[in-house]
């Protein structure tokens, strides 16, 4: 299913505005003169090979890269000198399930992190919490503890403590990673909807033809931006091959481009299969 843009991109006042960035970890660059403005209610997908900078790039609008040059304005104030109230989702994989801790405790980290009271949780905060929960679905889970769930319930949990606070822009990392077709489906769709209620999502992906493909907006990304717009325009053979540093062919099916990905042969018949299928899939479409 596509994802149309919710509204009409209007770059007047943008809620994320990153100017002539240069940026890294320890002095060593990952990020080089990057140039980009993310308006209200966008839907944005950042793609390129890993190591590329798709999740500094979160990091830096998160206020926690380090700014060498250039700066990351969030709804106006510089995110090095105040850290942005965004909601941020991290890699599942980065997270330690084995933690003591519950789904109501997770969803509730997200009202108090900003908190002057923090760890502690007000009676309010505590309902908005529920809330969030009952609106994603994730209510009957409350209790139970979050290594116990599946990848899509643990997708859930996270987004509901990105969101609890009321933060209208949403920074995920890899979200459809690790989880079956179905589940990425899911997420997806959630993330579909929530962007219609008004919040702008900006979210790395690896997978071209399954999530990137279908977001209103994509960022191709490789230290720095190789190209920024639609799909269409965006995920084609030059493109792609010079983000990723290596042949990306790319056919087109009912207007969609679709990245062709050859399988892999082994043993005595390889070089006579990878030799019959190097003639002409690079332009080829497909009715």
């Amino acid at each position: 299913m596509l994802h149309p843009l919710p509204h009409s991109p209007s770059y007047i006042d943008p809620v994320v505005s990153i100017e002539s960035l240069t940026g890294g970890y320890n002095g060593e660059l990952v990020l080089e003169s990057v140039d980009l403005t993310i308006s209200h209610g966008d839907f944005v997908g950042l793609v390129g090979p890993s190591g590329s900078g798709k999740t500094s790039l979160l990091k830096a609008i998160l206020g926690t890269l380090d700014v060498y040059d250039g700066r990351v304005l969030v709804n106006g104030v510089d995110a090095s000198v105040r850290r942005p109230r965004v909601g941020y989702v991290p890699q599942l994989e980065t997270i330690d399930w084995n933690f003591p801790v519950t789904v109501e405790e997770v969803v509730m980290m997200g009202c108090t992190m900003n908190s002057p009271l923090f760890p502690w949780v007000t009676g309010l905060q505590r309902k908005s919490a529920a809330r969030m929960m009952e609106h994603l679905g994730i209510s009957a889970l409350a209790k139970r503890h979050i290594s116990d769930l599946s990848g899509g319930q643990q997708q859930r949990i996270f987004l509901a403590r990105a969101l609890v606070g009321n933060q209208a822009i949403v920074l995920l990392d890899e979200p459809t990673s690790g989880v079956d077709i179905k589940t990425r489906d899911d997420i997806m769709h959630l993330l579909h909807e929530l962007n219609h209620q008004g919040i702008t999502v900006i979210m790395t992906t690896h997978e071209i033809n399954s999530v990137a493909a279908h977001l209103p907006r994509v960022v191709c990304l490789n230290g720095r931006i190789i190209a920024d717009g639609p799909p269409s325009k965006v995920l084609t053979t030059e493109i792609l091959t010079e983000t990723y540093g290596g042949p990306m062919p790319v056919i087109h099916h009912n207007g969609m481009a679709i990245v062709v990905e050859r399988p892999h042969r082994f043993g005595y018949h390889a070089r006579k299969g990878e030799d019959q299928d190097s003639a002409g899939l690079e332009h080829q479409d497909i009715v």
